[in-house]
């Protein structure tokens, strides 16, 4: 029989994290060596849709409020007595609060195989929840990061090496493609194609507005000091959030009302990459990146700040350029001189696409996932967790 995989997500919001674990879901599926479900903590969000139509079985939710009510208890006990009834055999979560409940629940219901994620490198973590994390590690068999970047900060964190596998995000490069012309993109988003007679430049930030680690204020300061010396220049924020209010406030601040568009959350990634004439991520800290990933896969020219997997994808010089954080003086001058330099600028969006198609496609990750999924439910202890799963 084939063994029963798990694949347990905090909600169905288009998240990153989300996107990567509802996607590897349906590689899997499709794969069809393992036996897969997914859970999640909350039913809420877009992507639900997208889960629903894999066909797989129930999908049930363990609402939380928090880790330290009644309810809690009570859906820790829901999802053990699930675990049991269903003989899942390898559960593998994919963020913070899902590492935490999902690995307590795994190592009561003697799961054989409990895989937990890492994907950022800090600055989203209070003292306490990076203290239950690390319990959540000790209890999982194995940690899965997506980068070079957060396997070295698990082993600041005491992970040891062996315990770590990395599994770079993967993209699939033909969503990225857009076949409509600028006019009807720039059309379905209320753009103008010109201002003034002149035709505009299209700067593009994809990143959500809940957290001060993606640093939107680093990137309307550059936006600032683009606009001086391109007039024609327009900034894109594609995102939502609690933070939105005042990163509008800080535009007008910067007197940037009339050159920057809020779009909220964007169900037209490839037609808005399409448009865009250079993409920027601000980012403090990352894991890996998805927004970089499509923004290549695109084959826009990137400029990023240096932190977390950035460097693992975008080659200085060549598929773009990196900054350190903070550092807005120096993403300006990147963002202008891509700006100036046209056919410099597709040359690297160019690079960025093959370098996508060659090391982060879905292939290599669900190559790289069923290989590991392969080696943990072989392995002796494996074997006897599910002898014990078993009595």
């Amino acid at each position: 029989m084939k063994p029963v995989v798990l694949q347990l997500i905090d909600s169905f919001h288009q998240g990153g994290s989300e996107r990567q674990a509802i996607q590897l879901t349906r590689l899997l599926h499709e794969s069809g060596r393992f036996n897969v479900r997914l859970a999640s903590l909350s039913r809420e969000g877009t992507l639900r849709a997208a889960a629903e139509e894999l066909d797989l079985a129930e999908i049930p939710s363990f609402p939380l409020n928090s880790f330290y009510d009644s309810n809690a208890l009570a859906q820790l006990l829901r999802l053990i007595a699930y675990l049991r009834r269903e003989r899942v055999e390898l559960l593998h979560t994919h963020d913070f609060y899902t590492n935490v409940f999902g690995m307590a629940a795994g190592s009561f219901a003697l799961v054989p195989v409990r895989i937990a994620s890492m994907r950022e490198t800090g600055g989203m973590r209070s003292g306490a929840q990076k203290t239950a994390q690390g319990v959540a590690y000790r209890l999982a068999h194995h940690v899965i990061a997506n980068s070079e970047a957060v396997r070295k900060k698990l082993i600041d964190q005491g992970i040891r090496n062996t315990k770590i596998h990395v599994v770079y995000n993967g993209l699939d490069v033909n969503r990225l493609a857009s076949t409509a012309r600028r006019s009807e993109t720039l059309s379905l988003l209320g753009l103008a194609l010109e201002t003034n007679g002149v035709p505009r430049n299209f700067i593009t930030i994809v990143a959500n507005m809940r957290h001060d680690v993606k640093d939107y204020p680093m990137f309307l300061r550059a936006a600032r000091r683009v606009k001086t010396e391109v007039p024609d220049a327009a900034f894109l924020l594609a995102g939502e959030g609690e933070l939105t209010e005042s990163i509008r406030a800080l535009a007008r601040e910067l007197e940037l009302e009339s050159s920057t568009f809020f779009l909220g959350r964007c169900e037209k990634i490839a037609e808005l990459l399409n448009i865009s004439d250079v993409c920027v991520l601000s980012s403090q800290a990352e894991g890996f990146s998805n927004s970089i990933l499509e923004y290549m896969a695109a084959a826009r020219p990137v400029v990023a700040t240096d932190v977390g997997g950035a460097a693992e994808a975008i080659v200085e010089g060549v598929t773009g350029h990196l900054v350190q954080s903070g550092d807005d003086k120096t993403m300006a001058e990147r963002i202008i001189s891509l700006l100036r330099e046209p056919e410099k600028a597709r040359a690297m969006g160019r690079q960025g696409r093959q370098l996508v198609e060659e090391r982060f496609s879905c292939v290599a990750q669900l190559e790289r996932t069923e290989e590991l999924y392969d080696k943990l439910l072989r392995a002796p202890a494996a074997v006897a967790n599910r002898g014990k799963q078993n009595s």
